[in-house]
């Protein structure tokens, strides 16, 4: 009961921030005012960083990316047709100080949400995407979260077209409760009709995919990418240690571990995953 009391605590802010190692991690402020890498200490420059997809030249460490950056960085030049921007989250539940917390992650993010959507092509291929943001509330996952991804999955059944789905979340949206958790079997049903339509699914995870996501959509796509050194889990580590009372394998959770024991299908570096989505593209085609 402590644990879930604190976690309250926390949400309504009576508590300090959450320690470092489970808050978002401002990595990309760290190069542009240290210049260097904070994985590998190497001497490195934000133009440099960006130049290289955000990722490390020296050590290969992925930098957490937003939906802009994704897009850029992934899809045919001028492409991308976003749509669903329109639909906004409200208070359902009367969650004291929630419509703040909303004001302050549309603020800090330029999105309505944690979740975008939009139709492009990759390599000439065309594609349905639904890009999400860690830095937009941990990239929980509300009904209008929810709702934007399900109706990427449904347009991508409408217009049979793949579906692209890059994870970045800290698990459901407590501030919603059960229509939070809603949104689990909303899209997993959504995923099923794909699956009857023999429309391929793409799950991409990145840094980090935990809870409720990784419990759903997340691990039901046809091929179930991670970025190179992605967490990857349910609970974080620390939760689980204090729960079962044992110390975890070095890396556990990591993208790196997850492959070794069957829950990703591949690994795929920042660098090769465009030409890594044409060509599972062409090899899924709709039948």
């Amino acid at each position: 009961m402590a644990f879930f009391s604190g976690v309250v605590d926390r949400l309504l802010g009576r508590q300090q921030p959450l320690p470092q190692d489970i808050t978002f991690r401002d990595e990309r402020s760290f190069v542009a005012q240290k210049h260097s890498c904070p994985s590998c200490h190497a001497h490195l420059e934000a133009g440099e960083l960006e130049n290289n997809l955000y990722v490390c030249p020296k050590c290969g460490h992925h930098y957490r990316i937003n939906p802009a950056e994704r897009i850029r960085t992934l899809v045919d030049p001028g492409s991308f047709q976003e749509f669903s921007q329109e639909i906004q989250s409200v208070n359902a539940i009367g969650f004291p100080g929630y419509e703040g917390k909303l004001s302050e992650a549309k603020a800090a993010t330029g999105q309505g949400e944690a979740v975008t959507n939009g139709t492009a092509t990759i390599d000439g291929r065309k594609v349905v995407l639904s890009i999400m943001n860690f830095k937009f509330m941990g990239g929980s996952m509300g009904s209008v979260a929810g709702e934007k991804l399900t109706r990427a999955l449904l347009t991508g059944l409408e217009k049979q077209l793949p579906v692209v789905v890059f994870t970045t979340s800290g698990g459901m949206r407590m501030q919603e409760g059960i229509f939070s958790l809603m949104q689990m079997a909303k899209a997993s049903a959504a995923i099923a009709q794909l699956e009857l339509a023999r429309i391929p699914f793409f799950a991409v995870l990145t840094d980090p995919t935990y809870g409720g996501v990784t419990a759903s959509f997340a691990m039901l796509g046809d091929v179930i990418i991670a970025e190179p050194g992605a967490s990857i889990g349910f609970a974080g580590p620390r939760v689980i240690e204090s729960t079962i009372r044992q110390k975890l394998p070095e890396g556990f959770q990591k993208s790196e571990f997850q492959l070794e024991k069957g829950f990703v299908d591949t690994i795929v570096p920042r660098t090769a995953l465009r030409k890594t989505l044409a060509f599972l593209i062409d090899t899924h085609p709709n039948r």
